[in-house]
């Protein structure tokens, strides 16, 4: 019986940035995690919509999701081979804030994987 699932190699590799500090409290503002994507939309394939039709996105490489209840930025790892700069940027945002880093996987359907391992 062959198996039409993506291998685990395929599965987008990187790092959830959780609103929480390293001290169990929640990070604030409460829409943190939309900000910091709205800034990243620029670093990504573009959609190639352009004028009147043309609304922001989120990157493929940084955008908003959710670990249960705990808002979460997702930073695909491939961003740091297409822009090291912006990918330092994201990282050294977590870290000056505090905030909880782990490396995980988005699977296929987008449902996060997380082996919350603080980094």
């Amino acid at each position: 019986m062959q198996n039409n699932l993506p291998m685990a190699e395929e599965f987008p590799n990187g790092y959830f940035i959780q609103g929480v500090t390293k001290d169990g409290k929640r990070f604030r503002p409460s829409d943190w995690s939309e900000r910091l994507c709205g800034v990243m939309s620029q670093f990504g394939p573009s959609t190639g919509v352009i004028g009147r039709n043309a609304r922001l996105q989120y990157s493929l490489y940084v955008r908003p999701t959710l670990l249960g209840d705990i808002k979460c930025v997702w930073v695909d790892a491939r961003l740091r081979d297409v822009e090291p700069m912006a990918f330092n940027f994201v990282m050294n945002f977590a870290k000056d804030n505090g905030q909880v880093v782990t490396e995980g996987c988005l699977l296929h359907d987008g449902v996060p994987a997380s082996k919350f391992t603080p980094r």
